[in-house]
């Protein structure tokens, strides 16, 4: 941007913040309200936005009321046909949108699809709680409840109020609710401060005139956040800060009925969420119920208030609003929708209520019972999509069938497979046929392998896996001698894993099977030496990856070259084996080997997908793994949730397919071929399958959340799972619905699934991804990408911590104002409060340093519980589909207290501070080699690392116990003079409000640095802030544009609203403690900068700095010789501002992005390029707000 600045231009691009109101148009369109914007999605087909548009400035919209569900006063409870009809034929709807003091009316055409302001935002003197449509024509009114417990009947065209009630008790409402057909007969419901629901009517006023509360309803122990009346049944709902939904019995309310009831009952105390309860809404023996728990709850009413269903999409911080569609309160098929405080909205297909099903359990346990001889030890599914028959072994060495209710004995193995015994299944297509047929591989304990089709048993071969204990079967299918086969591997004594290729022919005579025997493989010593996972692949020939019990990852090659290679092997190997050789010749050897990477509990899957290796395993964690040169690399790691540490395999969600493409990690399938060059770097999406305790669990670790729970009595049993396969799923669906469960539990064969999968449409959809829900610590930008041809759109990257433990992954298109979720990381156990980002050159980049089609970083995030971590992202423009797609490389992770962890008897001693938090975090030096990162602690530390990504290290240099006191902020600047002389400083701030310099330059001198011994007090300390120093940013100071040699600009911003500036000259003269000097050459402060504590700090420019603060401000400074001078201030959306980032786009101008409660984007243009649109807007914004005055007596007046 070019200077002068102060003709910067300063506007609102994206924003993200917590969704606080949702409310359907029918069942095609739904409208929300996040901060101050109105949006409106068609839910046709795919899930759309259509149109968007700021609607009440700097107030936050909690209410939206169109015109067509409450006309003439009436609510969308009994002639919804009619009212739906009538909407369509006008083709236009009114809607009145609300929020803090502000109401606006807006028309929206559902044939244009477009948004369109009516008139100014009216701003009242009291907060509003309800909006009643009582009249549209000729001029609309509205009837309006106040949180002082009053009403007023507003013209909204004009803003004129003409009439104005208020209650004799005066108290404070938390919700509102007005009810009735018009102004005469209103009832308004209040929920009061003190946790009562009131009803008065605001023509029942008394000589004083103050209407007297006519009903009173008490029961909850804290105030009532939402309510909700069904006049069919006459029933009101109430949600409270108690945990609980209260279903009162209160009759017809409104009109001549009045305040209904004499003595209104309660009917029903619904408990079931563990947080507050934001959100009620009511149906036809139904009841919606969501809060800060994070989940929506559907009650069925002939459950005795038990819950239906449970629906979660949102991460954490709760959901804050709820809507129903018009068919979904008529017990008929709609939508559901839910907003979440992590800015996404969620929809939901609620199917029709049955009325003859009285079950509402949410999950239902069958007994299949297996009527066959023996115990049962081992199921399967056999067949596909629906058609699923159960396949069950027992300990009598029988293989039982189901068909319908009856068992038929299919196989029956003799004494050799009686007690013991192991089986898995496959398909396998006929040769030169388009058949299918399931074939069955059983073991037993003196080395035997049964193998027979499943509905032909006679045809089979019985193979010889050695003379022992046959541990494991494993079915891997891959390419052999140029057609896909399947091979089967047996996992039998002393480690040797024997290997047959399995086909079936087919002649005249009917079926036939044929095995080839291949070279077996050697699993390396270990206690518990047996396979336990196998996938061939099939890009890299002859490429086996397996996993085995001790938890190693194993890659073997069968080729013919690595047939020679193990005839050269060392004495000793061959000395290992040439007790084992047999029929099957000589064992294999794995040629890469990572030994005990999912701890000693074992492997339990690995697959392939998109040229990457995934693999689980019982430490509660995913590796993601590449093979780079015959070699395996782990790439990252993704947990699961706390306390699933049993993961037994991952299911894909397809990115470019509607149906959910379950791939079982001990299957490979068939590729499509990919340009090696151009291949995409994007990980697949996948969720999680495995045991959390005595449940089985499926987790989205994308999502953070649990999509189905079966309390199965845990992993130790066989089990086998099939999730439902549906025609009409939704491309943008991307998730997984329930599907059914088939376990052994004491000694039965039981099947488990959700009775509500058939009932209620459990597939939520994405109307609008969410981010961090409990707020967003810091925020990092990575760079841009640019989508070149006809359409070229831009993307600002960036990086997100939060209070939630996770990072995220952003783009940003401020064009368009999408936000795309790229990629979220789970690996902190604690809060995120630093970022610090370097750029890197891709390894096989060949373009310069502007290259604008891909960004790659070194990411690095501190945060509580003194957790480092260090990540390689490399962000690219799919080719296909021109959206960013990332790839996460996990280089290296660091805890302060890892040896405590390891130490052994730690229960007897004390842990010294765990609570050690990382404040601050800033690039000291970024090196080829190593990277130096300083860290603020809360523990009064100052501590320098190392990270050294060729070796994947993080090594702690340095730390002093210098400040007696925790260290907020930490900044670092290096200076090279014309003397080619190097100094290298770091400030640090701290509570007390005193900033310390430090010299580190000896460091960057020191050939040793994990020797180097740095310095043991700071050289430079002054007090700046009253208390804690929030931020600081360095630069070089700018005078006459022209850099001044040796002179900085500090700035600092504190807890006390202080922004302060110093000018300093550094001395680089050697004195004789061998320092060096700064001298103090001026000195500015802003005491009342901002109202609240000042959280972000940043420079544009030596000469711009921006800042931002809970107060919702964001402010542009100018810095000159003679100190600060504002220049742009500009509200903000984002509550509780933790931080911001500031920088200089590639079209002009210049980004600021602000991050806390939400996260919202900035531009900054020049005045020559906007001027007159911004002389246009200015002379509309005056126009836009009107002030509504209201008396404070009773008026009277008939409507």
């Amino acid at each position: 941007m070019a200077c002068p600045v102060e003709s910067a231009v300063m506007k609102s691009t994206v924003l993200v913040a917590p969704v606080t109101a949702l409310e359907f148009l029918g069942e095609d369109f739904l409208l929300t309200g996040e901060g101050p914007v109105l949006s409106v999605y068609s839910l046709q087909a795919s899930p759309k936005e259509y149109a968007s548009l700021n609607v009440l400035h700097n107030y936050r919209i909690h209410g939206i009321r169109p015109s067509r569900k409450h006309q003439f006063g009436e609510r969308p409870f009994n002639n919804l046909i009619s009212s739906e009809s009538s909407v369509l034929a006008n083709n236009k709807e009114d809607i009145i949108v609300f929020g803090g003091k502000g109401v606006r009316l807006v028309s929206f055409n559902t044939g244009g699809r477009c948004l369109k302001l009516i008139g100014p935002v009216l701003e009242l003197q009291d907060w509003i709680l309800d909006i009643h449509w009582l009249k549209k024509q000729p001029h609309p009114l509205l009837g309006i409840s106040l949180a002082h417990n009053a009403v007023l009947l507003l013209d909204a065209e004009s803003g004129n109020v003409l009439s104005f009630y208020s209650c004799v008790e005066t108290c404070l409402l938390y919700s509102a609710l007005m009810i009735g057909p018009n102004w005469d007969s209103l009832v308004l419901v209040g929920g009061t401060v003190f946790n009562q629901l009131v009803l008065w009517r605001p023509t029942g006023t008394k000589p004083d005139g103050k209407s007297q509360v006519e009903r009173r309803l008490l029961g909850h122990t804290g105030v009532i956040f939402s309510l909700c009346y069904l006049q069919k049944s006459g029933w009101l709902a109430s949600a409270s800060d108690d945990r609980s939904v209260r279903l009162w019995s209160v009759g017809t309310l409104g009109g001549d009925a009045g305040c209904g009831e004499e003595s209104p009952t309660c009917l029903r105390v619904l408990y079931g969420h563990q947080a507050r309860v934001f959100c009620v809404r009511l149906a036809s023996n139904r009841v919606f119920s969501a809060g800060e728990d994070g989940a929506c709850l559907l009650w069925e009413w002939g459950g005795e208030g038990k819950v239906g269903h449970t629906f979660r999409g949102h991460r954490s911080g709760g959901v804050r609003a709820l809507a129903v569609s018009e068919e979904s309160i008529g017990c008929k098929e709609g939508w559901m929708a839910t907003g979440g405080a992590d800015g996404g909205v969620r929809i939901w297909r609620v199917a029709e209520e049955k009325k003859d099903c009285e079950e509402t359990q949410t999950e239902t346990q069958l007994d299949l019972g297996f009527k066959g001889q023996g115990c049962p030890k081992v199921v399967r599914l056999v067949g596909e999509g629906e058609l699923n028959t159960i396949l069950v072994c027992t300990d009598q060495g029988e293989v039982y069938l189901s068909q319908g209710d009856s068992w038929d004995v299919i196989w029956q193995g003799g004494a050799e497979f009686q007690s013991y015994c192991v089986m898995e299944i496959t398909s396998i297509q006929v040769q030169n046929s388009d058949c299918i047929v399931w074939v069955c591989a059983v073991g037993n304990l003196n080395g035997g392998v049964q193998v027979f089709l499943v509905g032909q048993p006679g045809v089979g071969v019985l193979l010889r896996a050695g003379e022992g204990k046959v541990h494991s079967v494993l079915w891997a299918k891959g390419l052999f001698e140029g057609s896909w086969s399947w091979c089967l591997l047996a996992s039998g004594s002393e480690g040797l894993v024997y290997r047959w290729t399995i086909k079936v022919t087919e002649d005249e005579s009917g079926l036939h099977m044929q095995e080839e025997t291949l070279l077996p493989f050697l699993l390396p010593p270990c206690a518990k030496r047996w396979l336990t996972a196998a996938v061939t692949l099939p890009k890299r020939k002859g490429l086996y990856l397996c996993g085995d019990r001790r938890g190693s990852l194993l890659l073997y090659n069968d080729t013919e070259e690595n047939v020679r290679r193990n005839e050269g092997r060392t004495d000793l190997e061959k000395k290992e084996t040439e007790n084992k050789q047999s029929d099957h010749g000589s064992p294999l050897s794995p040629i890469s080997t990572l030994y005990g990477v999912h701890g000693k509990q074992g492997v339990t899957s690995v697959c392939e997908y998109q040229d990457l290796c995934y693999s689980t395993g019982r430490d509660g964690s995913v590796r993601i793994l590449t093979v780079e040169e015959s070699v395996l690399k782990v790439r990252r790691v993704q947990r699961a949730c706390r306390g699933m540490e049993w993961i037994e395999k991952v299911l894909f969600l397809g990115s470019d397919g509607p149906e959910v493409r379950e791939k079982l990690l001990n299957e490979g399938i068939e590729k499509r071929t990919i340009d090696q060059g151009s291949a995409s770097i994007a990980e697949t999406r996948f969720v999680m399958v495995g045991f959390h305790s005595v449940h089985f669990i499926i987790w989205d670790p994308h999502r953070q959340e649990k999509l189905l729970s079966v309390a199965c009595g845990g992993g130790h049993r066989s089990w086998a799972y099939k999730h439902p396969i549906y025609a009409d799923t939704d491309p943008r669906a991307h998730t997984l619905r329930q599907g059914t469960l088939v376990f052994i539990k004491h000694g039965a064969v039981m099947a488990s699934h959700s009775l509500a999968s058939t009932e209620t449409d459990v597939n939520g959809l994405t109307v609008k991804e969410g981010l961090h829900g409990r707020g967003i610590s810091c925020v990092c930008h990575l760079g841009s990408l640019t989508k070149t041809g006809q359409f070229s759109e831009l993307w600002e990257v960036f990086v997100t911590g939060g209070e939630d433990t996770t990072v995220g992954v952003l783009a940003i298109s401020a064009k368009s104002g999408n936000v795309k979720v790229l990629s979220v990381l789970t690996d902190h156990i604690s809060n995120v409060r630093a970022l610090a980002a370097i750029r890197r050159r891709e390894t096989n980049e060949k373009g310069g340093d502007d290259d604008t089609t891909s960004v790659c970083s070194l990411v690095f995030s501190a945060g509580g519980r003194a957790q480092l971590q260090c990540y390689r992202l490399l962000i690219r423009l799919d080719e296909q589909q021109g959206q960013p797609v990332c790839q996460v490389t996990q280089i290296a992770g660091h805890r302060l207290d890892e040896q405590w962890e390891r130490k052994r008897n730690r229960h007897k001693t004390v842990k010294m501070d765990p609570e050690t938090r990382y404040m601050s975090m800033s690039v000291v030096h970024n090196g080829t080699e190593c990277v130096l990162l300083a860290m603020g602690c809360s523990d009064g530390a100052v501590r320098l690392f190392s990270v050294t990504e060729s070796s994947s290290s993080v090594d702690m240099l340095w730390e002093c116990f210098y400040h007696q006191r925790c260290v907020l902020s930490v900044a670092t600047y290096k200076l090279e003079d014309s003397l080619d002389r190097k100094l290298l400083l770091l400030f640090s701030a701290t509570t007390d409000g005193c900033i310390s310099v430090w010299d580190l330059t000896a460091v960057l001198n020191s050939k040793a640095s994990v020797s180097w011994q740095g310095p043991s007090a700071p050289f430079f300390s002054i007090p700046v802030h009253q208390s804690g120093v929030n931020a600081l940013t360095i630069s070089p100071r700018r005078e006459m544009r022209q850099m001044e040699e040796n002179v900085i600009s500090l700035a600092s911003g504190g807890d006390d609203g202080q922004l302060s500036l110093m000018h300093i000259k550094i001395d680089q003269k050697k004195q004789e403690n061998g320092g060096v000097s700064l001298q103090l050459l001026a000195h500015w402060s802003v005491p009342l900068a901002h109202s609240s504590p000042l959280t972000g700090l940043c420079l544009l420019s030596p000469t711009l700095l921006v800042t931002t603060s809970p107060d919702q401000r964001l402010c542009l400074w100018s810095m000159n010789s003679d100190g600060l001078h504002p220049l742009k201030v500009l509200f903000s959306h984002t509550a509780d501002a933790a931080g911001l980032w500031a920088w200089f786009g590639q079209e002009g101008g210049a980004w600021v992005v602000v991050c806390g409660q939400g996260l919202q984007l900035f531009q900054l243009t020049e005045r020559k390029m906007d001027e007159l649109h911004e002389t246009v807007n200015r002379n509309i914004k005056e126009g836009e707000r009107k002030k509504v005055m209201f008396p404070h007596h009773v008026s009277r007046t008939k409507h």
